[in-house]
């Protein structure tokens, strides 16, 4: 007896220490788990696991009471539901941070029967850890995928993740080279051209000494020190006006024989102030200069500058300037300047759209200061020339004309509308052809350059044309959206070499999508070289391009009357073609609201009502087309 009262007394003196220590735990217990309100990650607490044990809490960062909260939500009809939700708790946005999924082991060891005790938890503490190792692989492949590696498209400039080969917009090869051999590289291939572009380069190769021999003069203005204007700081993605532009030009000719081999370069030279002072103002060209003390600078949110903007910009204005000069005086028949930074939206006081200085219109007053008395600019850039319009809207010896994307004004920049003429007695020397939409392509602007362009600079008779070629109408490019192929720009390049007695100055604009571009600028220097295009007419506009070239005769026909005779044929195609468009939408309109049987029944009268409605709206809205 004894002994069993002395064993009752150490087994009761077992029990007071251990409710105890359980009480001394809860307390524990609701001290981290107040503390452990609104934190962001749980995965320290979720390493020490042996710490947690003894705290009283689990492998995932709860606590007991928290846990069999859980298990008699889970014991409920909704319980599936609201495990969900806290699975989640603290990890909403799904980003893979959380440490582990209860969707597993722990959800497993949540739903044992609730009188389980905190001891045989501890004990079951090995198996749960290594069973969440296998949870790695629910939340491993997301944390991966969230720190992938980007590059970005040599071509187009967007970003692709790194385990593609080939850029997702542009279908570009990875490694592409595109800055080596133009747009002869090939585009899927690793390295490399095709064998049916090698054989093309060596029949350009063996035709280079003929043509030289036969003295075709065709100038080529180029300096390497114009590439070193770059944008210092990458933002999102590669700057789209960029150095790699005219690399992949160049390339391209070089490649295909023309330059060097056909072409003869000009000798590159700065821009003096006193020439530039005659297009800008002096506040203008001193703020380029300033750039020049600078690692980098901004005149707009688009436009950059560097130490070497200023120097490069002064290069690209001289080398047009030069190039007008030597066509006018007769040492070259044409010229292709392939210089940067661009410059048709630079205007008397303001840098704007990745330009500086206005290398058209400094190119149009150094050919009127070598003889000529009239110029033609011609611009075909998918975006207004705002700053080449500003300059010469009051000038009757420039005549402006300019095809380029404006959609009622919310296309870049904005400018560029039927209505805008010239002023002040310059009206009709700035013909604007906006076009309404995306995607126009080479029928449509062929179609304006023969009812409208021609038509209009034949009767003007320059002595030279230049040609502000922006290649970002071409089909590819990421900016311009739109469709012109290189033998369209070929076409229409070839279409204005028969003006001003074969003088005709190409200046590259803009054009974004390396491959785009210099296929494109290759063509238009082979239709200087005197290489017929290889496009097929077709002249069967789209209906906008119907609709656009038809308002702009309208509105130049008071200063153009050569436009007359085929505006009246256009207008006429344009009724003929919006009476079909009226007469299939009423017959869809029958066919879709109410029966013909109507008609003869007892709801004849709404019937006539309906469609006599249908007929008036149908002549309100052609008269409105035809007005």
């Amino acid at each position: 007896m004894v002994l069993d009262s002395e064993n009752l007394h150490m087994s009761h003196l077992k029990d007071t220490e251990f409710a105890t220590e359980n009480r001394r735990r809860k307390r524990i217990n609701g001290a981290q788990c107040q503390s452990s309100v609104g934190c962001s990650s749980e995965r320290q607490g979720c390493l020490e696991s042996e710490g947690m044990c003894s705290r009283g809490m689990l492998p995932n960062g709860n606590t007991m009471t928290s846990l069999n909260e859980r298990i008699r939500r889970d014991n409920r009809p909704e319980s599936k539901s609201s495990t969900n939700h806290v699975v989640n708790d603290g990890h909403a946005d799904g980003d893979g941070e959380h440490p582990f999924h209860e969707s597993s082991s722990s959800q497993r060891c949540m739903r044992q029967h609730s009188a389980q005790t905190l001891q045989d938890l501890c004990n079951q503490q090995e198996y749960i850890d290594d069973e969440d190792e296998d949870d790695d692989s629910d939340w491993e492949p997301l944390q991966k995928h969230a720190d992938r590696k980007k590059w970005f498209c040599t071509n187009c400039t967007m970003a692709n993740y790194d385990d593609v080969v080939h850029c997702n917009v542009c279908g570009e090869y990875k490694e592409s080279e595109i800055l080596r051999l133009g747009f002869f590289a090939s585009q899927l291939a690793p390295v490399g051209y095709s064998h049916v572009q090698s054989e093309s380069i060596n029949r350009h190769e063996d035709s280079c000494t003929r043509e030289v021999a036969f003295g075709n003069c065709t100038a080529v203005g180029f300096d390497e020190r114009m590439l070193l204007h770059s944008e210092v700081e990458m933002k999102s993605r590669p700057h789209p006006e960029r150095p790699d532009r005219l690399r992949a030009i160049a390339a391209s000719l070089a490649t295909s024989g023309i330059f060097p081999g056909k072409c003869f370069p000009i000798l590159a030279r700065e821009i003096t102030k006193e020439e530039l002072q005659m297009v800008h103002s002096l506040e203008h060209i001193e703020a380029v200069e300033f750039t020049s003390s600078m690692l980098l600078s901004y005149f707009t949110q688009d436009t950059y500058a560097n130490e070497h903007s200023a120097r490069a910009a002064r290069l690209a204005a001289g080398l047009c300037a030069d190039l007008a000069s030597a066509i006018m005086s007769g040492q070259a028949k044409n010229g292709f300047a392939l210089v940067r930074p661009p410059g048709h939206h630079a205007g008397i006081k303001q840098a704007m759209g990745f330009c500086l200085h206005n290398n058209a219109a400094v190119a149009a007053l150094a050919a009127q200061a070598a003889g000529a008395k009239k110029v033609l600019i011609v611009d075909w850039d998918v975006h207004h020339g705002n700053g080449t319009q500003e300059i010469f809207e009051g000038n009757r010896s420039v005549l402006y004309i300019s095809l380029h994307r404006h959609e009622e004004g919310l296309f870049y920049p904005g400018t560029g509308a039927v209505n805008e003429v010239g002023i002040m007695g310059a009206e009709g020397y700035c013909v604007n052809i906006p076009w309404k939409c995306g995607g126009v392509g080479d029928n449509d602007y062929i179609f304006a350059f023969r009812h409208v362009v021609l038509p209009i600079a034949l009767e003007f008779a320059p002595d030279l044309t230049i040609i502000s070629a922006g290649f970002d109408a071409a089909r590819g490019d990421p900016l311009g959206c739109c469709d012109v192929t290189p033998a369209g720009f070929a076409q229409m390049t070839h279409m204005l070499s028969g003006l001003s007695h074969g003088k005709l100055l190409v200046i590259l604009e803009g054009g974004y999508n390396l491959r785009s571009i210099s296929s494109s600028a290759t063509a238009v220097v082979k239709v200087l070289l005197g290489e017929g295009p290889r496009y097929e007419l077709d002249d069967k506009p789209s209906k906008h391009c119907l609709r656009t070239v038809l308002e702009v005769m309208k509105v130049q026909i008071k200063y153009w009357p050569i436009l007359e005779s085929s505006y009246s044929v256009l207008l006429s195609q344009w009724k003929a073609l919006s009476f079909q468009i009226r007469k299939s939408k009423i017959k869809k309109t029958k066919r879709i609201y109410i029966p013909i049987w109507w008609k003869w029944g007892r709801k004849k009268s709404i019937y006539h009502l309906f469609y006599g409605g249908l007929r008036l709206k149908a002549k309100e809205s052609a008269k409105r087309i035809d007005t």
